[in-house]
């Protein structure tokens, strides 16, 4: 085949006007249009043109790398500059495994590596976490006498800072690093990332001048440490603030509990015109799933749809969001959006399947894990817990005992003390009480102190004494100061009129020096305030005003009534039966628990005071 000679002066005048040839090279089609010109003019093995290519496919035009790659694996003889090139974009890319790799071929093919090939290879190492890697090519650097190259030490810093040896990385730091912000930045993220923040604040005080990253590295350490004062002070104190530094203080606000201000500080970011990115969805929405906020959480879902392309959600803020919704009380609006997702990880399964057994919809949930291994997802522990926990609520124990013996035969999952308490729940629910205990006894993980309350909680459904009194015993050998122990199977015997037994029950709860811990609920529409530490011989309540809140809950429903006196409401006081627990409560004070199955006698008392105690 006649090769065309090239023009040399063409080619000239093409490098002399790049405004009117390689300019015109914006993405990847006109990319290989150039690629095409050049091969038909003959111009395929110029190497001023074939290292403007490279660099263009490898570092300047989103998503040319793997073209970048092919147009390399085709050049008989790649000078420096391009092996350099290609492993920079390959360091910088998702996969800077690629970078070793082409390395490895320039060794092979004596191509001498010169001041520039060691830094992009140390920070494909240091994105990799490839220590000895690191350390070899450290090691390489120095027998060629590079060490003297700013970049190159620079570099070293940044990587031995990061994943190597923080004194080798203080040594290289000397009078000339000390001159260039990079260094500076490097140790004060590499000491904080590691744990050390006070030397890392040091440093930070210490640099002369302060760039973004590492103002946004001490904030990101301080949120993540849960030092929120602290981080909040450096944040007022950064002169310029970018999406990362609103990111770090929303996250690390989330991160501490304090749902609210993290939601403040967005109002915030946005009354100062910081555009917010995924990041910050994905914080937001956790806070709103924390506080159970679901309008506050649909604004966010809202925001999202204006920021994402047609493509819609992708995994991460899809599963956030469904795990939201379903936190949120709105399971519909959860299973919405994970019908309306493209692409599907196992978590988005999980997370549905889940919410849809906690809400009650056991069907849809086992319906929704069948549709799961119908399009080859695995399953992993997670979804069988939630699996477990549909079969328990729905009764269907058949389907239960099938799915736990699926997991551990079929894929292989060792059951975990949650999947074993899934079961016990079930089993217990079902009222087969003595196969629960049976199951119990032959768990390969040792049962904690729930899945004993679990089962004794369901003898307490059940009536069934005896095998209560054992799961109360193996409770009291883990721990005697657990004020719910004792209380339960006392419950238990007052439901089987066992009056003796459940008066010893209490009498050994106060010899032990066992207390009910004083609680506190309330209801934002009824005001109710409620005090369940109190003797059992005498309760008080002391109204602030002179209206007092008779409020009985039932397993579905409170029933309230508003009064003057004490006195109007003694005939709704006569007895209690088959309540969880009955209150008497003021708007804004303390009162009583009246637990279950008891006679309440009322002695009116001094104005604005009443007396509640048991008959003799």
């Amino acid at each position: 085949m006649i090769r065309k000679r090239p023009n040399d002066r063409s080619i000239n005048r093409q490098q002399r006007s790049p405004t009117t040839f390689w300019s015109q090279c914006l993405n990847i089609r006109s990319l290989k249009q150039i690629h095409g010109f050049l091969i038909t003019k003959g111009f395929n093995s110029n190497q001023s043109a074939l290292r403007e290519l490279i660099f263009k496919s490898a570092m300047e035009i989103s998503g040319a790398l793997n073209y970048a790659h092919q147009m390399f694996d085709r050049i008989s003889e790649p000078d420096t500059f391009m092996w350099n090139t290609i492993i920079r974009g390959s360091a910088q890319s998702q996969n800077p495994s690629e970078a070793i790799f082409r390395y490895t071929q320039m060794e092979k093919c004596d191509v001498q590596p010169d001041s520039f090939t060691f830094p992009f290879i140390l920070k494909a190492c240091t994105k990799l976490r490839w220590r000895k890697m690191g350390f070899g090519i450290q090691g390489k650097a120095l027998k060629m006498g590079f060490m003297e190259n700013n970049f190159l030490r620079n570099t070293l810093i940044y990587f031995h800072a990061n994943c190597g040896d923080l004194s080798v990385a203080s040594e290289l730091f000397d009078d000339s690093a000390k001159k260039d912000v990079v260094p500076w930045s490097a140790l004060t993220s590499g000491y904080a990332r590691r744990g050390k923040l006070d030397v890392a604040r040091r440093y930070f005080d210490e640099m002369p001048v302060k760039d973004l990253i590492s103002w946004n590295v001490m904030v990101t350490a301080y949120a993540k440490r849960g030092e929120m004062e602290s981080a909040r002070k450096l944040f007022n104190e950064a002169p310029k603030k970018d999406v990362v530094t609103w990111n770090a203080m929303i996250a690390g606000y989330v991160l501490s509990g304090e749902c609210k201000k993290a939601l403040e500080m967005f109002e915030e970011m946005k009354n100062k015109g910081e555009r917010p990115d995924e990041v910050t969805m994905l914080s937001l929405l956790n806070a709103c799933a924390d506080l159970g906020d679901l309008q506050v959480g649909m604004k966010m879902h809202w925001s999202l749809s204006e920021m994402m392309s047609s493509d819609g959600f992708n995994v991460l803020l899809g599963n956030a969001l469904i795990d939201m919704y379903a936190k949120c009380g709105s399971i519909e609006r959860a299973v919405k959006v994970f019908l309306e997702m493209r692409k599907k990880d196992v978590s988005t399964w999980n997370s549905v399947i889940g919410g849809l057994a906690f809400h009650g919809h056991a069907e849809e949930s086992i319906n929704l894990f069948t549709e799961m291994r119908r399009s080859k997802v695995r399953p992993d522990e997670i979804t069988f817990v939630g699996v477990l926990v549909a079969c328990s609520h729905a009764g269907k124990v058949d389907e239960g005992r099938q799915y736990f013996e699926l997991m551990r035969d079929g894929y292989n999952i060792e059951p975990n003390i949650r999947h074993c308490g899934c079961m016990v729940d079930m089993l217990g629910r079902a009222g087969l009480l003595d196969e629960a205990f049976k199951f119990i006894d032959s768990m390969v993980v040792e049962p904690n102190a729930i899945i004993w309350r679990t089962l004794l909680g369901a003898c307490r459904i059940h009536g069934n004494a005896e095998l209560g009194r054992r799961a109360n015993a193996r409770l009291l050998n883990m721990r005697r100061d657990e004020s719910g122990n004792y209380v339960l199977l006392s419950n238990i015997y007052a439901s089987k009129g066992e009056w003796d037994r459940a008066e010893k029950m209490r009498k050994m709860m106060d010899d032990t020096g066992v207390r009910k811990e004083a609680g506190r609920s309330s209801n934002h529409f009824i005001s109710i305030f409620t005090d369940f530490g109190l003797p059992n011989s005498v309760r008080h309540c002391w109204p602030l005003r002179s209206h007092v809140r008779l409020a009985r809950q039932g397993r579905n429903s409170i029933i309230s009534s508003d009064t003057d006196t004490p006195n109007d409401i003694l005939p709704q006081l006569c007895k209690v039966w088959n309540l969880h627990f009955l209150v008497v409560a003021p708007f804004t004070s303390q009162s009583s628990f009246l637990s279950d199955s008891e006679v309440v006698q009322w002695r009116p008392g001094p104005p604005n005071f009443c007396t509640i105690s048991r008959p003799p």
